[in-house]
């Protein structure tokens, strides 16, 4: 495959001669179980969504990963992962989950590296972004990102104006998908045919009325025509040649 990176000066084209919507993303980390819930929600919609896994904690059984808000979050079996994820956009969480910012520079290098050709060889497809266990970056860690042959990573802050990024090893997102002020920052972008991004982790949805309330988000998104779901590499390459 052959990578051809956008130019800043071609997507700035597009928005001034109307040639798209809105662009929106959404990304989820951690391959847990709620992903199947949360992932039939956006088949149904035709939304497309970017997920962040860390192929070295997978077992070939769902296994226990931790708690929020009393309830247990369960991680998906390896043989799970292709059936829930294949029609949607997958990135790199490392291996493990570690702080990368802590590790030695062999350590970095295999959770980096390592994460990128095993979740090659599941989805048979190439792995091109990052996202960063714990929002966790130093200039170390990009080099290894970068070496690693990603050509984006998401960054460790929400912010506005969010795209062209300055690096994009440091795209950072428009907001979480739980933030207060969600609705306000998607029109403000909406305004000006920008890129909106929000991010999560699907364990955060606690309850039935949190669903529906998720569900019509989704929806509501999917059914504006001045918006369009793009998969977060769509941004920084074009057809492949």
């Amino acid at each position: 495959m052959t990578i051809s990176v956008k130019s800043d000066i071609n997507f700035h084209a597009n928005l001034i001669t109307g040639n798209f919507q809105m662009k929106v993303i959404q990304c989820w980390d951690d391959g847990i179980a709620d992903d199947i819930r949360l992932s039939d929600i956006l088949r149904r919609n035709k939304a497309r969504g970017t997920f962040c896994l860390n192929p070295g904690l997978y077992r070939k059984e769902r296994s226990f990963g931790w708690i929020h808000e009393n309830r247990e979050v369960w991680r998906l079996g390896s043989d799970e992962l292709p059936d829930i994820y294949n029609e949607f956009e997958v990135c790199s969480h490392s291996m493990t989950h570690p702080y990368l910012t802590e590790l030695s520079s062999d350590q970095l290098d295999w959770e980096v590296k390592a994460s990128r050709y095993i979740l090659q060889d599941i989805f048979k497809k190439p792995v091109l972004g990052f996202c960063y266990p714990f929002n966790s970056c130093n200039e170390q860690v990009k080099a290894s990102v970068r070496s690693a042959g990603y050509i984006w990573a998401r960054g460790c802050r929400n912010g506005e104006n969010i795209f062209p990024p300055d690096d994009p090893l440091e795209f950072h997102f428009s907001c979480h998908f739980l933030s207060p002020d969600f609705w306000h920052r998607f029109d403000d972008v909406r305004k000006s045919n920008g890129v909106f991004s929000f991010w999560g982790h699907s364990c955060e949805i606690i309850n039935e009325a949190m669903w529906k309330e998720f569900e019509t988000m989704i929806e509501k998104i999917s059914s504006d025509p001045k918006t369009q779901w793009s998969y977060i590499t769509d941004l920084f390459i074009s057809d492949s040649i």
